[in-house]
């Protein structure tokens, strides 16, 4: 008897995946454990084992096709055994016959159908009133585009066609083939690219984002003397403490700032509720040659440097390699971008929702100050900017948030040993 394998539910929060390449094909022999093929979701990429033992029989989805999680994806059997049951399109089927026979009932009481859209001469169908109206107002009705139940001109039609007599079913069908005509004609200037899976969810999400959040954001900066100092120690040591980086540094002193500020270490729940969280799970961002990718730091306030610095280049690797569990991607309660490193001396980042804050790590520029004894020195400033959502925090403690944030990074050594 022939047996299905599904489309597996790669975490929690993924209710489809993409098919990369089928490994197997049609009558190969199956052992339970080989991979049929490789999935991926809107992060990460995956191998499917399978579940059953015996001959691929049949393959019902085909490399880039989209596939529900939990969905029949191939059938694994005996030569001859029957797969119809199993194919996806009859559970369709099957749904669509149970919900027309659930409706049944109401096709009998409902209105007799409108008329055809085609006379018996083969001509749009008109409504009475339309044809009345055109008559009078010396005009062609068919020429009118029609907008009525199925296809039909109706009266409002036959107005549009004597207030804009260049807009007709004529006019419009012209102006078809003229923009077909241009259309190819520029064809070889441009290229069309449909987004990647990861490219549509990053830009649903940011789309939502920008649309149902109240967001600002505040720049500063602080004198990165301590933390560059500290860095240039560390990378002169040897073993793992060697590849702590700035960024690590600022994601410690941001995971130990925050516990001060608990509507930014927070997720917006609806429009006027909001879920504290009790440790700071730090999300990341990474850029990745799939798209921007944001793992999760979890319990960051409860780590060392080294340990925040160890799960940061665990986290990137994974999410360049595309093989991140997708439960690794959520769960977040504030998130640190850096550009830094791309020499980005201030910039506004998009927050990721549900979150209500991010943090954007600048590059240091060197600036002039004046120091006690009335001389003028010159330090490395570090810029940092806080995009907040407004309906959960207000300027002032985001303005805290940032001027202690600031100091702490001024402080770093002493911010260690606390």
């Amino acid at each position: 008897m022939a047996k299905a394998v599904i489309m597996p539910k790669a975490g929690i929060t993924v209710e489809s995946c993409i098919i990369g390449t089928w490994e197997k094909k049609v009558g190969d022999q199956i052992k339970i454990g080989d991979i049929l093929f490789t999935y991926e979701t809107d992060k990460a990429s995956f191998e499917c084992e399978s579940t059953e033992e015996g001959t691929l029989l049949e393959i019902f989805y085909k490399d880039g096709d989209e596939v529900p999680c939990l969905v029949n994806v191939c059938a694994v059997g005996n030569p001859g055994d029957d797969c119809s049951a199993l194919r996806p399109e009859t559970a369709a089927k099957e749904e669509k016959a149970e919900e027309k026979s659930a409706e049944a009932p109401k096709v009998e009481t409902a209105a007799a159908a409108p008329e055809t859209t085609k006379s018996e001469s083969g001509k749009t169908a008109v409504s009475p009133r339309a044809r009345k109206l055109a008559e009078r107002a010396g005009v062609d009705a068919a020429d009118a585009v029609p907008t009525g139940p199925n296809g039909r001109i109706i009266e409002r039609d036959v107005r549009e066609l004597m207030n804009n007599p260049h807009v007709s079913a004529k006019a419009e069908a012209s102006s078809v083939k003229e923009s077909a005509k241009a259309e190819i004609a520029a064809e070889a200037e441009y290229e069309d690219v449909k987004f990647s899976n990861i490219r549509r969810a990053i830009s649903k999400s940011m789309h939502a984002s920008l649309a149902t959040m109240a967001q600002l954001t505040h720049n500063s900066t602080f004198d990165a003397s301590e933390i560059l100092a500290y860095r240039k120690k560390l990378k002169a040591s040897e073993g793992a403490l060697s590849g702590i980086t700035l960024g690590d540094i600022v994601l410690y002193a941001v995971s130990r700032t925050l516990h001060n500020y608990p509507d930014l270490n927070a997720n917006m729940i609806g429009e006027d509720s909001i879920r504290l969280f009790k440790h700071v799970n730090l999300g990341v961002a990474v850029d990745t040659p799939r798209g921007l990718m944001v793992p999760t730091i979890f319990h960051a306030d409860e780590m060392s440097l080294l340990e925040i610095s160890l799960a940061v280049k665990e986290l990137a690797k994974e999410c360049r390699e595309g093989n991140i569990n997708p439960d690794k991607l959520s769960g977040a309660s504030f998130t640190v971008s850096n550009l830094g490193s791309l020499g980005i001396e201030t910039f506004t980042p998009v927050i990721n929702p549900p979150q209500t804050g991010i943090l954007g790590v600048c590059r240091a520029v060197d600036r002039v100050k004046k120091l006690d004894d009335g001389s003028i020195g010159i330090y490395p400033a570090m810029g940092l900017s806080l995009t907040y959502d407004h309906r959960a925090i207000d300027g002032s403690p985001a303005s805290r948030f940032l001027k202690e944030l600031g100091e702490n990074l001024e402080r770093f050594t002493t911010l260690l040993a606390e």
